[in-house]
């Protein structure tokens, strides 16, 4: 039964790749009737679906495809005109026919899946007949109505046809004998197998087929079955090879754990270029790192190859909704197409054809007006709808555009504020890009009453949800009277994504890069606190202001500087400034799931990890933004409260010693007894290091012996800089070491004076004063 099974795979393959251009070509036969090619096209689609469903034994879909050919096969003919009310039966034909072979993909058969065909069959009968087309029954009447039979629908099998007898049958008796042919062919092939010992028991419901050659037939180009070609030559030419999704998922994977790896080199190339600057072996090195760098670029994208599919996957179901749409609305509509071939990560593919339904349905109730609206507005009765796929760096963006009436920016605002969505003084602050956004908003709808269509108020903010999850963001741009714009910007694929990383006290955060705006370095002047709100005035524009470290409850300290760095972040047309301490840089990122325990933390998107091997998370920027507002923090007070904390004595000041030798710890603390300052002991590079962490004390300045055990001075100044509260602080070094060697290295951690002992206690207190700046 493999066997079998593998040649039902292969035709449902086969099958569902006729029929995903079907609803487009019909929609096409609709409006160009006269396209003789067209038809034939869509015949041989029903023509061979019907010949392989009966060869496998799909009796429900082989005669519903027959009915639905014998219609196609009249109107190429020309015996019969496609005229709309027959294009409608033929097109719900297609659409049970996509309900049977889902239902044998999941269920390995067509007669379990509850659809019951005996009504559009007997519509179709009438139609290839000539007759009235029956009205559509209930579902109750289509089980209790018996489907009537064709006029020459072979059920027995025939004596074998001559040749010269063969020559004068119609088209339909021609196809009728093929069929049974094959039936024929089948029944010897089973009885061939059994004569072997090969033929499964008598109780299997479908006889298995030999490995090779598969008894599938194929079609030359007029349709007809024939005899696939088995030589080796052929199979030789082979371009193309099913691959399992899978299998690609993990391949996408082991391709991101490669990008971590190569992060982590270029990180420790980099350490060790300044550690060993002017050594020979740093070219070398460098090479090698530069060829597995681009190396490992060249597999991700040839990854990322594979797993993209054309967006013309998505957009080929539009024309038919388009059609149907027209005629439910009573409008005239035309959808143009271009970009289809844009091609686009398979996992986004998916998650973007139904927002892509709910903006085009809106597009055409409520953006185009009906035909004699449009006239008397100066414009064509017949109204149009483009949708456009087009690649913009890292990103696609696929726009809908329409010609229709345009949103509103009063409307929306009334409505929003009658359905309690905003408040009035909200509306009078708005813009008019601000109010297009209101149509995102959970119970907004402006329809007039609720139809098959839209005015239930859902579906659009879905939309934003959707896109927001891809990390894609939503542009409007409208013109009452002229249309609108819709465009949507998503990243080419989800595993990979450039990122902004920042740093808020210990903490590093990475902000996905496509909603970053810019990036400014603002003076403290220009934050205002307007209604419990932060704001910030940036060049002629006033934002939403919050810190990251209010944001993800961080402590923070703020270092009294006059200026501060601010990442400006947006969705759709919302902006929101972060204040944060650091801007690392941009780095190439691979996102992790945060597993199940730590799943659904609000903002947080997922994990990374760095090139330095430590766990970066990664901000859901529009959970973020929804959650900075609800923060009521006063920045700009608590700001100028920490810089008026000025220490007005030297007893306000405090000097961390770490030496394990008490000796130099008293000499230090002696020389520092004329500048007044308060001094706290460490015994080794550990323990100070918990008496940091703790926050018991706010130090001024750490005096660093290198040789301690437990942990030496070199590696508890590289800690103490992980703390970005600490960036700033005075590290000095008090050390035997005198080669420019250790200096080098005391630099690259972050020392900032160097003093050799031994030294004199002028010396010490003089550097200390100036690198505290006492009064």
């Amino acid at each position: 039964m493999d066997d079998m099974k593998e040649i039902t795979q292969d035709f449902l393959v086969e099958a569902f790749e006729l029929i995903e251009q079907i609803d487009h070509d019909l929609v096409e036969l609709e409006a160009n009737p006269e396209d003789l090619e067209l038809l034939n096209r869509i015949f041989r689609v029903a023509h061979t679906v019907k010949g392989s469903s009966s060869f496998l034994n799909f009796d429900v879909l082989t005669k519903l495809t027959h009915h639905m050919e014998d219609v196609l096969n009249k109107a190429r003919k020309d015996e019969l005109k496609i005229t709309p009310d027959i294009m409608d039966v033929v097109l719900e034909s297609v659409d049970m026919m996509k309900g049977l072979l889902h239902g044998i993909r999941d269920h390995g058969n067509d007669t379990d899946v509850g659809i019951e065909i005996s009504d559009i069959c007997a519509r179709l009968i009438a139609i290839s007949e000539g007759d009235e087309i029956p009205a559509a029954s209930t579902p109750a009447e289509q089980v209790a109505t018996p489907e009537p039979e064709p006029t020459q629908t072979p059920t027995e099998p025939e004596p074998e046809i001559s040749d010269e007898a063969l020559s004068n049958l119609s088209d339909d008796e021609v196809e009728a004998e093929i069929e049974r042919l094959l039936k024929v062919r089948k029944a010897e092939d089973q009885a061939r197998r059994a004569s072997k010992g090969t033929s499964p028991s008598a109780s299997a419901p479908k006889p298995a087929a030999s490995p090779s050659p598969k008894p599938v037939a194929k079609k030359d180009d007029d349709g007809d079955k024939k005899v696939p070609a088995q030589s080796g030559s052929a199979v030789a030419q082979e371009q193309t090879i099913r691959v399992e999704v899978k299998r690609l998922d993990h391949l996408m994977n082991l391709i991101g754990e490669l990008v971590l790896g190569k992060n982590r080199l270029l990180k420790i190339y980099d350490d060790v270029e300044e550690r060993y600057e002017g050594e020979k072996f740093l070219e070398e090195l460098n090479q090698v790192v530069s060829s597995l760098s681009l190396v490992t670029t060249d597999i991700q994208l040839a990854v990322m190859k594979t797993r993209m599919l054309p967006v013309a996957k998505v957009f080929n179901k539009f024309p038919r909704m388009i059609r149907d749409l027209s005629r439910e609305l009573g409008k005239q509509i035309d959808l143009e197409i271009s970009g289809e071939e844009t091609e686009l990560d398979k996992s986004i593919v998916e998650e973007i054809g139904d927002p892509l339904v709910h903006i085009i349905r809106n597009s055409c109730d409520h953006g185009i007006e009906d035909p004699e609206t449009r006239r008397l507005a100066g414009k064509p009765e017949k109204g149009t709808v483009e949708l456009k796929a087009y690649n913009e760096g890292n990103h696609i963006v696929i726009e809908i555009v329409d010609d229709g009436k345009g949103l509103d920016a009063t409307m929306l605002k009334m409505k929003s504020i009658e359905k309690g969505i905003i408040t009035e003084r909200e509306a009078d602050a708005m813009s008019d890009k601000e109010a297009f956004t209101l149509i995102f908003k959970p119970g907004f709808s402006t329809a007039a009453k609720v139809t098959n269509v839209s005015g239930r108020g859902v579906g659009m903010d879905v939309v934003k949800t959707n896109i927001e999850k891809l990390n894609g963001i939503i542009d409007i741009e409208s013109e009452v009277g002229k249309g609108t714009v819709m465009k949507l910007k998503i990243p080419l694929t989800l595993a990979i994504i450039q990122s902004l990383l920042v740093g808020t006290q210990e903490e590093f955060y990475a902000i996905p890069l496509a909603s970053v705006l810019e990036t400014v370095r603002v003076p403290i002047d220009d934050i205002y606190t307007i209604d419990g709100k932060n704001v910030l005035r940036l060049r002629d524009e006033v934002l939403s202001l919050v810190r990251l470290s209010d944001v993800f409850g961080v402590n923070k300290v703020f270092d009294g500087g006059d200026q501060t760095y601010v990442v400006i972040i947006g969705v759709a047309e919302a902006k929101l400034g972060i204040i944060v301490d650091t801007l690392v840089g941009q780095e190439e990122i691979v996102i992790k799931s945060m597993g199940d325990y730590l799943q659904n933390i609000p903002g947080i998107a997922g994990a990374t990890i760095r090139g330095d091997g430590r766990v970066t998370l990664i901000i859901d920027v529009a959970a973020m933004m929804e959650m900075a507002k609800e923060i009521k923090v006063n920045i700009r007070a608590e700001m100028d409260a920490e810089s008026k904390n000025v220490k007005e004595k030297p007893s306000d000041y405090k000097v961390l010693i770490v030496d394990d030798s008490k000796m130099d710890r008293t000499i230090m603390q002696k020389s520092l007894e004329p500048t007044g300052v308060t001094v706290v002991e460490a015994t080794n590079g550990v323990e100070a290091l918990n008496v940091i962490k703790s926050g018991e004390h706010s130090f001024d300045a750490i005096l660093i012996d290198i040789e301690m055990p437990r942990m030496d001075g070199y590696t508890l100044a590289g800690e103490i800089r992980k703390y970005s509260k600490y960036r700033n602080l005075p590290l000095i070094a008090v050390t035997s070491r005198t080669s420019k060697t250790d200096r080098l290295r005391g630099v690259e951690v972050g020392m900032t004076e160097y003093i050799t002992k031994p030294y004199s206690s002028e010396y010490l207190e003089n550097v200390v004063r100036k690198n505290i700046k006492l009064p």
